[in-house]
């Protein structure tokens, strides 16, 4: 009896042990990515999102649609925080930042 319980405890050990490392494993990553002079930070959804009060365009750049409809994701450029209703329009905003940034 003693055995079945030693075996029943070091299961359970392992699988706590396990489900403790898929968790680090899987949070999320704040590393920034360097794109030329623009640095992007990945951030989760679990983490508080931008407003747009904290970006510094009112528009998205590529699409014209109104931050405060939402942003979905951030680029940081030249000091500055900009807000996109896409990854998409990020991505088209960073081929060619200045041309954007200079109209404002």
């Amino acid at each position: 009896m003693h055995l079945k319980f030693s075996f029943s405890a070091l299961f359970f050990a392992f699988l706590f042990a396990s489900c403790a490392n898929s968790e680090t494993a899987s949070s999320p990553s704040l590393e920034p990515v360097k794109h030329g002079t623009t640095m992007q930070v990945a951030v989760s959804d679990s983490l508080k999102k931008f407003t747009a009060e904290m970006v510094s365009n009112k528009r998205d750049f590529i699409c014209g649609m109104p931050v405060t409809a939402g942003i979905a994701d951030t680029a940081h450029y030249k000091g500055k925080v900009y807000g996109f209703c896409a990854s998409e329009c990020k991505d088209e905003f960073l081929q060619s930042p200045d041309a954007y940034t200079a109209n404002k």
